[in-house]
């Protein structure tokens, strides 16, 4: 039986870390590491500072690897994920074999939280349906939603409302949009709405330094967004963004003036 923590580090201030997650990274000798390439090298620094940060005197092995590639154009992006996810059981699965000693408590750094929109859990469950055996630990970190809110000064729910989150992907299929947080948009699937009554909260590597916040009607802001947007991931290689999309009664009003 091997011991793994999946812990949550937010995203991207170490200052965000729990106190659990600083006890779990003390805890941990074995830390995993996927590799996406050149251009995400910070992804990676990033969480070294933060081990660094709380691990000072060492006490643990780095194990970096290269992540396997999503096919990007494939027609069925459900089935491309889902060979991506299998690709990466194999390679858990020999990391966990070849890395970990009996003794040893490995670990992964995910960003923000390992239950919204990181499919760790699920890829683990795929290790052990080849037969690995694992002691989970899932130890929760705050999520960009949560950081995007708070930057932005923003309650999440308003009263009687739900909220729903969902991907770039799937909002061009969400009817009726009222109190809604897009993730993983790489699409930019915002500027396809022209509702007036729209406000968007956006936000883009949040918890660092390079942290950009804009916010306003989604008709008048969309360009500032797209050009801040397409300037930062040019000087970065890469970039981590998300907003809420929020319907506003007086907006709907003005515009019908």
């Amino acid at each position: 039986m091997k011991d793994l923590l999946l812990i949550g580090i937010g995203p991207g201030d170490p200052r965000q870390v729990t106190f659990e997650a600083v006890e779990a990274l003390r805890r941990a000798t074995v830390f995993f590491v996927l590799d996406k390439g050149s251009d995400k090298d910070e992804l990676v620094s990033l969480r070294k500072a933060i081990v660094d940060r709380y691990r000072p005197q060492g006490g643990y092995r780095w194990v970096q690897v290269a992540d396997p590639q999503r096919d990007a154009q494939a027609h069925d992006y459900v089935t491309a994920v889902q060979d991506w996810h299998h690709q990466r059981a194999a390679l858990y699965a020999r990391l966990i074999a070849d890395e970990m000693r009996s003794e040893d408590v490995g670990a992964f750094l995910l960003w923000g939280e390992p239950g919204l929109y990181d499919s760790t859990l699920r890829v683990l469950q795929l290790v052990r349906e080849r037969g690995v055996a694992l002691r989970l630990q899932v130890i929760p970190g705050i999520s960009s939603v949560q950081a995007l809110a708070a930057r932005h000064q923003i309650a999440l729910n308003r009263i009687g409302e739900p909220v729903v989150v969902l991907p770039g992907r799937r909002l061009a299929r969400q009817g009726q949009i009222d109190n809604v947080v897009v993730m993983l948009d790489g699409q930019c699937a915002f500027t396809h709405i022209d509702d007036p009554g729209l406000v968007i909260y956006w936000g883009a590597y949040l918890g660092t330094e390079d942290e950009v916040l804009i916010a306003g009607p989604l008709q008048a802001v969309k360009a500032q967004i797209l050009q801040v947007r397409e300037e930062a991931r040019a000087r970065k290689g890469w970039i981590m963004d998300t907003y809420l999309l929020r319907r506003e009664a007086w907006l709907e009003a003005a515009s019908s003036r």
